[in-house]
Formats: structure tokens, C-alpha cells, sequence
């Protein structure tokens, strides 16, 4: 699909989370086919995992003094050089493809889900949240497309990620990948800012690394899109191979595509990709595997958070007035030591230069 559907909000007090603005796999946009007839698209192809190293990033005074450069640098929303963007991937290739497909995940931690290229809402997150590394953080992915600094905010995460692996966790969205970022704006961006598609293929190539999933205190499974009717254990999430763009069907592109609804059993996804599961589905997930709650993000819900099968699976969204229009608050959920759970909720941040955006909630998206 090249265009947005219009589809009906619901208020996020309902079970219903019908996806708002959705999208799907396919394109049939002839600028944006996805194909990768030239070699230079497809995957590796930016060079930054060449090299590689066999063992995890040690980091240096040296490394960690460009880290906080970068870092400083990036949280004024001044995006990087192409050849600083190439080191940052590199390092954070020997960083992100030692973690295990299913990242084990201590308390106390604090739950993300969608952010979206909103730049300065994520600033805002730190702030509601607390600063990293003091917070432990857990990203359950989509942080480029559809806002306008998606080159300043993956920037940012990566940097964060590296000078401090141990605190905070990004995990891969639907949207960390070559054909979406094709037609919902990081490709588009990455060309307006650098003039070249580089940085953008050093970044699709560094998400083929980021893992899918996490385990909060073996209790709390985080992923960003939902559940696969070929996977029934995480031992099985273990085994995937992850490094490779996201595939357009099969248990990997379930884990990243798929969303909860009120009907039972598995369904076909309006997503063209993923399925839907109902509340019988995540009950007997969640009780084969032993946890207590599937988080997730991946939709829209007005109230920035949602819960699901009477509290099986609880979605998360975390871009407030998504794409600049939709008038929807944000959440984070925190999870401290004795796994007990409150959720933050907050509005958009004023972009600077530009008028504050009142809340509304419009019937139809345009």
C-alpha cells in the first residue's frame, strides 16, 4: 500500500485497538518497490558490519569521549556527520549482535513503545521517565517514519545504547526495515539531510542486528508487535535467525507485525502481514511460558497505553499527537523491583519555532 487508510479511532479505554494509521508490507509504488534490483539496496551493503568483531565492544576513555560528543551534540537535535554516523554503527554492530534474540531484561525497568522520529517527545520521555543510565530503559522499536527527525532520534538511541549497554535495551519495530523506511519518510529523510541514501543503508543494515524480543524478570514478554501462530514457547523465539531484513511472512514478521482483537483465535492482519490474535491466544502464551503479561506497542491507542484480554497483553505507545495530528497522549510503563507496574502518561513536547498543538481527537485520519 502507498497511501494511509482511513480508519475509525476508538478511544483507548476500549478493548478495541484498531490501528488508526496503518500500514502494509507491499508497495506498489514504482519508486518504492522494495526490490533491491540495485545491488547497493540490499542487505550489507553499507560495509559497517565488514569487520566485525568476535567479541562485544569494550569501550575506551576515547570511545566514550566521542560517545558523550555525540550525545551532547545529537540532544540538541543536530544530527551527525555521514562518517561519525559510520562509526556509531559500527560500534554499536559489536555491541547489539552479542544480545540473544529474546534479551533478558532485570528490574527495575522502564517500558517504551512506539517513538517514531518525534524528537522532541522523546526528550520529553527522559524527562517524565529520568535520565539515562539512572533509568533503565526498554525501546520495543519503531523509532523512524512518519515524524520529522528520525535521523536525530535513532541517532540519539544508538549513541545511548552504546555508551550504556547495560541500561537501556532497543528492540527492533516494523518499521526498522528497508521496505517500510522506503515509503513512510526515513529513506526520504536521510536523503534530504546527507543528500545520499549512506546513512540510511548504515542504519537498515544495523537493525538487521537489533533483537526482537526481551524477557523482563522471566515474567513480562516485550516485543513490538504481537504473537505468531508458529511460535508456542520463547525457546522457539531463541532459534530464529534475526540478521536479515524483515521477512514478509513467517514467525519473525509475526513478532513485528501482529495485533490483538477482541475475536479468538488467529486471524488475518487488515495489515496485509502478521495476524490477529484473540484474548484465548495470549492466555494460553502466557500460561505454557510462565509470565504474567506480553507487552507490546505497534498501535495507536489515545490514552498512550491499553490493555488487552482482560489484562493479558498491554499495548504501549509512546509518540504523543502522532504524526502532529492525531491528538493522542503517550505512556511509559515502569516496572519497579517487586514487578509492580505504573504507567506515565504525557503530552507532546512544543517543538521549538513552531505553535503548540492542541489535544482533539478527530473522528477519521485524512
Amino acid at each position: 500500500m502507498d497511501a494511509d487508510m482511513d480508519v475509525p479511532m476508538h478511544d483507548a479505554v476500549s478493548e478495541q485497538l484498531t490501528p488508526t494509521i496503518t500500514e502494509d508490507v507491499t508497495s506498489n509504488n514504482d519508486n518504492n518497490s522494495g526490490d533491491y534490483q540495485d545491488i547497493d539496496f540490499k542487505p550489507g551493503s553499507s560495509g559497517i558490519a565488514d569487520n566485525k568483531s568476535s567479541t562485544p565492544l569494550q569501550l575506551t576513555p576515547n570511545n566514550i569521549n566521542d560517545l558523550d560528543k555525540w550525545i551532547e551534540q545529537l540532544g540538541r537535535c543536530e544530527m551527525l556527520s555521514e562518517d561519525d554516523v559510520a562509526r556509531l554503527c559500527r560500534m554499536a554492530v559489536d555491541v547489539v549482535q552479542f544480545e540473544e534474540n529474546v534479551k533478558p531484561i532485570n528490574v527495575p525497568v522502564t517500558i517504551c513503545g512506539d517513538v517514531h522520529g518525534q524528537f522532541h517527545d522523546l526528550m520529553e520521555l527522559f524527562k517524565i521517565g529520568g535520565p539515562c543510565p539512572d533509568t533503565n530503559y526498554l525501546f520495543m522499536g519503531d523509532y523512524v517514519d512518519r515524524g520529522y527527525y528520525s535521523v536525530e532520534t535513532v541517532s540519539y538511541l544508538v549513541a545511548m545504547k552504546i555508551r550504556y549497554q547495560h541500561r537501556i535495551t532497543i528492540l527492533r519495530g516494523n518499521h526498522e526495515s528497508r521496505q517500510i523506511t522506503q515509503v513512510y519518510g526515513f529513506y526520504d529523510e536521510c536523503l534530504r539531510k546527507y543528500g545520499s541514501a549512506n546513512v540510511w543503508k548504515m542504519f537498515t543494515d544495523l537493525f538487521d542486528y537489533f533483537p526482537i524480543t526481551a524477557l523482563v524478570d522471566n515474567k513480562i514478554f516485550c516485543l513490538h508487535g504481537g504473537l505468531s501462530p508458529m511460535i508456542e514457547t520463547i525457546d522457539q523465539v531463541r532459534e530464529l535467525n534475526r540478521v536479515q531484513e524483515v521477512p514478509h511472512e513467517g514467525p519473525m514478521c509475526d513478532l513485528l507485525w501482529s495485533d490483538p482483537d477482541d475475536r479468538g483465535g488467529w486471524g488475518i492482519s487488515p495489515r496485509g502481514a502478521g495476524f490477529t490474535f484473540g484474548q484465548d491466544i495470549s492466555e494460553q502464551f502466557n500460561h505454557t511460558n510462565n509470565l504474567t503479561l506480553v507487552a507490546r506497542a505497534h498501535q495507536l491507542v489515545m490514552e498512550g497505553y491499553a490493555w488487552s484480554h482482560q489484562q493479558n497483553v498491554v499495548t504501549i505507545f509512546s509518540a504523543p499527537n502522532y504524526c502532529y495530528r492525531c491528538g493522542n497522549q503517550a505512556a511509559i510503563m515502569e516496572v519497579d523491583e517487586n514487578n509492580n507496574r505504573q504507567f506515565l502518561q504525557y503530552d507532546p513536547s512544543v517543538r521549538p519555532g513552531e505553535p503548540t498543538v492542541t489535544r482533539k481527537t478527530p473522528d477519521y485520519f485524512l
